[in-house]
């Protein structure tokens, strides 16, 4: 099983927020008590906290999928819902967060540094935060929204002070078990290292880590060996240490061979980063040294003599250590102390609580038009009929809340969207009643017709709790409506006459419709008492 992870995909889900409460107070000797429902508790957000315990993202490749949990509801009674505990997870120090598409987030560094991969949604609001003096009592309340959905992909690069770079077996992890208390792998044999080993050096006052990463051979940039795979742990550090192993018994090799093959490969990783570390110094441009190991044997400390004259000419500092006896370790770690000591006084933050702090999403750019309404209409023929596409963090959200299986809540859904303006936009550009309006992205989002009767006033239109009279399909007929209808009434009783007589003529009824209407009159009056 795996112990070291520095590289896993999150899916992340924030909490849906809760319902608000419909609830009208019935208490006795009390009437009219009003609304009383409460407002639904927003649900909880998927933070990412920097601990100072975590080393390894191992805990994310076993889970990978992590959701906040929701909002509760709104009772009645005023009790409001309580709001979803966020979900803290800890990473360790130097994680940086991407997206799918490769781009960065964020980079957490320092104790604490949090940043919010999902959102929580935003609880409703119950009917007794929506009355007013004109709706009294509403027979409504609004939904919570959904909890923000994201993927992202956190890369764990290492915080070391030293970096340790060198071929397989040439010593490293000899030297990190030499120089600290780290108790890395050590074989004879290639590729021991599959993980990256830290360890902490403690050279006169300074402290310090040292990152030893596994070995690179000739062609890695191509993914041969274990490639460039750990090479971002090296990313963070002050400098670079060459191990070159001088007591080496393979063909073709030899140190200065071995230093330009490392240079070449660590060229080529440094041009694959160059645009995602814009503010740091290159890798290319870190303080080298170079480390001649297994000096303690008699070959291999001659070929060190041999070879150093060439090395101080081009610039190293080079140091001839031996880990088995010990040799060299303390002049070298001085060394990597004074670099180490020189390049936390260059980058050391003004304000000590400059690297802890909060980093939260930025939020989505408004489109041209977009910031200033709050929203933006763009139109879409479809199938040669005119859609209308209203994009905007509010009627998204507004939508999102709404109740459509109640009429009020429809009603006062269009209120908000004439007070924003979406009516007067969609007049002026040149949307007619009955159009088709696509509300929220086209995946998901809500389509409708059109009407511009519904503009506002839902609170001065009567009707029961939950109704909009608005919505009601009834038209009141015009006067032409009125006497046509009452022409065609006429027209059926004389044609209902006109049938009943000629069935009379027939022989089916022995007195016409007339003589029996001027019969039953007659009859009428002799019952009515004659007056005094």
């Amino acid at each position: 099983m795996a112990s070291f992870v520095d590289r896993v995909i999150v899916h992340a889900t924030g909490g849906n927020g809760g319902h608000g409460c419909v609830s009208i107070r019935r208490e006795k000797f009390k009437p009219l008590g009003g609304p009383d429902g409460g407002n639904g508790g927003d649900g909880g957000s998927v933070i990412l906290r920097v601990d100072g315990q975590s080393t390894t993202l191992l805990g994310f490749h076993h889970s990978p999928h992590q959701k906040a949990p929701n909002g509760e509801p709104g009772k009645g009674d005023l009790r409001h819902g309580f709001k979803g505990q966020d979900l803290i997870l800890s990473v360790p120090d130097g994680t940086v967060v991407k997206d799918r598409q490769g781009t960065v987030l964020s980079d957490l560094l320092g104790e604490g540094t949090e940043y919010v991969i999902a959102s929580g949604g935003h609880g409703g609001l119950g009917n007794a935060a929506l009355s007013s003096q004109k709706r009294k009592a509403p027979g409504f309340a609004l939904l919570g929204t959904p909890g923000a959905e994201q993927e992202v992909e956190l890369e764990l690069k290492s915080i070391a002070d030293i970096a340790l770079v060198g071929f397989p077996s040439a010593g490293k992890s000899s030297l990190i078990a030499a120089m600290s208390a780290a108790r890395p792998k050590i074989a004879d044999y290639p590729f021991t290292t599959l993980v990256p080993n830290l360890g902490v050096v403690q050279a006169g006052d300074t402290r310090f880590t040292v990152a030893d990463v596994p070995g690179l051979i000739p062609g890695a940039s191509q993914g041969k060996g274990l490639g460039l795979e750990f090479l971002r742990h090296v990313e963070r550090c002050a400098a670079l240490v060459h191990v070159i192993d001088c007591a080496t018994l393979e063909p073709g090799r030899d140190p200065l061979t071995d230093l330009d093959a490392l240079e070449a490969e660590l060229a080529h990783y440094a041009q694959d980063i160059q645009d995602d570390a814009q503010d740091t110094v290159p890798l290319t441009e870190r303080p080298r040294m170079v480390v001649l190991n297994k000096i303690d044997v008699p070959e291999a400390r001659e070929l060190a003599d041999f070879i150093r004259p060439d090395l101080e000419k081009r610039g190293y500092r080079v140091f001839e250590v031996s880990t088995a006896s010990h040799e060299g370790l303390r002049q070298l770690g001085f060394a990597m102390a004074e670099l180490v000591a020189e390049s936390r006084t260059e980058n050391a933050p003004e304000d000590a609580d400059e690297q802890t702090r909060v980093v939260r999403p930025e939020p989505v750019r408004n489109r041209r038009g977009e910031h200033r309404k709050g929203f933006s209409i763009s139109r879409d023929d479809r199938g040669g009929e005119p859609l209308w596409h209203v994009r905007g963090e509010k009627p998204e959200r507004w939508v999102q809340q709404t109740d459509f299986n109640n009429d009020e809540a429809v009603g006062y859904l269009a209120d908000r969207f004439a007070k924003l303006g979406i009516e007067d936009e969609l007049f002026r550009t040149g949307a007619r009643p009955g159009d088709a309006v696509l509300i929220g992205p086209e995946d998901n989002g809500v389509v409708f017709d059109w009407e511009p009767t519904m503009v506002g006033g839902a609170e001065l239109l009567g009707g029961p709790r939950g109704t909009d009279l608005r919505l009601d399909e009834t038209n009141r007929p015009t006067r032409r409506e009125k006497r046509e209808q009452f022409y065609d009434r006429m027209d059926a009783k004389a044609e209902a006459r006109a049938e009943l007589e000629a069935e009379r003529k027939a022989g089916v009824w022995t007195e016409s419709v007339d003589q029996a209407r001027s019969r039953q009159t007659d009859q009428r009056r002799k019952d009515l008492p004659e007056h005094e």
